[in-house]
């Protein structure tokens, strides 16, 4: 098995997050290499394009966060082998990236700003986003986006919806999910009830 270490912000959320439970799922060792904010001004200085994640690979340093995921799938066992199921994961972990692409502007917003750009995306783009994910989910069994069985376009999904439904996210409604995608937060929630799922967060209870 190679050496793996994982960098990013010290936080139950976020683009690496998925790669951290499926690495955890499938009992594979990894550094997970955690950094508060404020030292993210030095960590960037090692990265390739100033940002994290990052994944170290027997040493060797790679980008891009759905990259990343698939791989740790693959290692997992969490990644389908089949090449039309392998689309669908791809095109679910897309779809919320692509929904993460535009929030991620407002985190360096504040005030009238923030809660404006964010107010657009509640009453515009994200309950796009979620209702295709529900659909898609629906058409799919109900249980699984692909494969049907747990896959990282599950994990995927599943971080991203707990983030939307955490608070943490001022200007968003907790409500917002289950007002719009109701499915979702049950899929949600038996992701979240997986035993490994419980054991990586109650080790990293914060």
């Amino acid at each position: 098995m190679p050496q793996l270490k994982i960098t990013y912000f010290d936080t139950h959320g976020g683009r690496a997050e998925p790669v951290r439970l499926a690495l955890a799922i499938g009992n594979i060792a990894f550094d997970d290499h955690r950094f508060s904010y404020p030292e993210f001004g030095e960590v960037r200085k090692n990265t390739p394009f100033g940002q994290v994640p990052t994944l170290e690979v027997d040493g060797v340093q790679v980008t891009q966060c759905d990259s990343m995921l698939r791989y740790a799938g693959q290692l997992a066992g969490l990644y389908p082998n089949d090449a039309y199921q392998a689309l669908l994961c791809d095109e679910v972990m897309y779809v919320v990236e692509e929904a993460g692409v535009k929030m991620g502007p407002t985190y360096r917003m504040a005030g009238e700003e923030q809660k404006a750009a964010r107010l657009a995306l509640v009453n515009g783009s994200i309950p796009v986003y979620l209702r295709w994910l529900e659909k898609q989910l629906l058409a799919h069994g109900g249980e699984y986006f692909a494969d049907n069985r747990l896959t990282v376009a599950d994990l995927k999904v599943f971080i991203d919806v707990r983030t939307l439904n955490s608070g943490r996210l001022d200007h968003v409604p907790t409500d917002l999910v289950e007002q719009v995608a109701p499915a979702l937060n049950a899929h949600a929630k038996r992701i979240g009830e997986h035993p490994a799922v419980v054991a990586y967060y109650a080790k990293f209870a914060k």
